[in-house]
């Protein structure tokens, strides 16, 4: 287990070395993402090495971001002084290939927002209060006085708007809009990177909603909506990573819905389950952690065993276990 690390001990560890390998987790995310490149571009411009890996790679709906051709896939053995992870609550969802090609006995320092996060790694710098980790990241390059670049303050800016709904959860603090307003104030375009952000997408990603709603269901009280996705739909809609991003915030409108989930069927015979919750009453990290996963106490994720109609099941009797009685 990690030991907790200050602004200040995280400052000289960068200026002690001068190579860093930036990590964030597999099926990454706008803050995953947005964060490693907004890192990557401050620790070079600090004239730092820097390679950003990421297992899964950069997802379609994230191309348009400048910076993301800066982040590799895992491939051959690395040699580096210190390895940052972003993002991440546990070590394996850096990926296989993410931990193989680093090998051991690299300095390990753990970056991360999620109140689930296992502290692994030699130092931590974990702050479950942060709307996002690239508000984290915002914060210690005020701090510390980094440079900003201007697609460091755009990726930055993803991070923090993919994370919070585009503002609309309940993780949306005055610090949150702060950020915001100072990353608009250093030119950011908000018009634009929105538009790419959220009003860019293939056909395909409404194919796949469209499919989704074919298997959407509700509870007899109608506070659990959830819906599934099979391997075959997957291969039908020839869906891509980034695709289903978002998605979930359709369950998540309905009146009378506390949580919803979504539920993958994945390659491996796993079931990936991505819960939200908008009533504080109920913490799906809680639900999630019986499935061995964590996250968010308003969104979280997990991986259960198969198949998919015996892991809803199973979801179901969690989930139900947990709302509050009817005549709260």
């Amino acid at each position: 287990m990690g030991q907790p690390i200050t602004v200040a001990g995280l400052s000289e560890i960068v200026s002690a070395h001068e190579h860093f390998v930036l990590l964030s987790h597999a099926r990454p995310d706008g803050d995953a993402i947005g964060s490693e490149v907004a890192l990557k571009v401050v620790l070079e411009a600090l004239g730092k090495s820097v390679l950003a890996l990421n297992e899964d790679g950069v997802p379609d709906n994230l191309l348009f971001l400048n910076g993301v051709e800066g982040i590799e896939r895992p491939s051959e053995p690395v040699e580096t002084e210190v390895v940052i992870a972003l993002d991440t609550a546990n070590r394996e969802r850096l990926g296989a290939g993410c931990l193989e090609v680093l090998g051991e006995g690299k300095l390990w320092v753990n970056i991360d927002h999620h109140i689930s996060n296992e502290e692994y790694g030699d130092h931590l710098f974990i702050d479950s209060r942060a709307a996002a980790t690239g508000e984290i990241l915002y914060g210690l390059i005020q701090e510390l006085e980094w440079p900003l670049p201007d697609v460091a303050r755009d990726a930055l800016y993803v991070a923090l708007s993919t994370d919070t709904g585009s503002f609309q959860y309940s993780n949306t603090t005055v610090r949150t809009h702060r950020m915001a307003a100072d990353l608009v104030g250093r030119g950011l375009d908000v018009a634009a990177l929105t538009a790419r952000l959220y009003h860019d997408y293939p056909y395909r990603r409404v194919e796949l909603l469209r499919a989704l709603l074919e298997t959407m269901q509700l509870t007899d009280d109608g506070r659990i909506a959830w819906w599934t996705l099979s391997h075959e739909t997957k291969e039908r809609v020839g869906m891509q990573a980034g695709d289903s991003e978002g998605l979930i915030d359709v369950l998540r409108a309905i009146r009378g819905v506390l949580v919803c989930a979504f539920v993958e069927e994945m390659a491996d015979g796993k079931v990936r389950l991505s819960l939200r919750s908008k009533d504080p009453s109920v913490n799906v990290c809680d639900i999630c952690a019986q499935f061995g996963g964590g996250g968010h106490a308003l969104a979280a994720g997990a991986r259960a065993r198969g198949p998919l109609e015996d892991a809803v099941a199973r979801l179901l009797r969690v989930a139900q276990a947990t709302l509050p009685p009817l005549n709260e």
